[in-house]
């Protein structure tokens, strides 16, 4: 269905192409590590802009200290693997990316979706949902599977 005639010649998509996934795994694991220590460093300007509203709001600001982690990696995700690249710090250092199978952009909404999946099955089957990567197609993972989308490699 992605392919296309060239000369003549069927060409297929390169999501097609075995080489487009080789090593994906285990740059997803890495990517991960680098983002989320990005995401960790992002926590500490906006803890401290905490810390002063609940100074100025005798205590109640402070209540925002359950949720900062959570809305620092979605704006981080949403600004990134939404972004015109299609991956985030990490994966860029990785080389790789996220694609729609579907050939459409990935959107800031798409990219938060994904990474709230991820989230969800890990927190649900943990350390099951790992496992899907060695046994799925293209090394997908289940929130992938879900959304249509392939972690592929960038340089490819």
């Amino acid at each position: 269905m992605t392919e296309r005639v060239l000369d003549g010649e069927i060409v297929g998509s390169r999501l097609d192409d075995w080489r487009a996934y080789e090593g994906v795994r285990t740059r997803r694991v890495f990517a991960f590590l680098i983002d989320y220590l990005i995401v960790g460093l992002l926590c500490i300007p906006f803890a401290i802009l905490i810390a002063i509203l609940g100074v100025i709001t005798l205590g109640l600001g402070w209540a925002l200290f359950g949720i900062i982690g959570p809305l620092v990696a979605a704006i981080y995700v949403w600004n990134t693997l939404g972004g015109s690249n299609q991956a985030t710090v990490g994966m860029r250092m990785m080389g790789i990316r996220l694609e729609r199978l579907d050939g459409r952009k990935v959107d800031g909404l798409i990219a938060v979706v994904h990474t709230v999946l991820f989230w969800a099955g890990n927190v649900l089957l943990t350390p099951l949902i790992l496992l899907a990567p060695l046994l799925l197609d293209r090394k997908r993972t289940v929130h992938d599977l879900l959304l249509g989308t392939v972690v592929t490699r960038s340089d490819f």
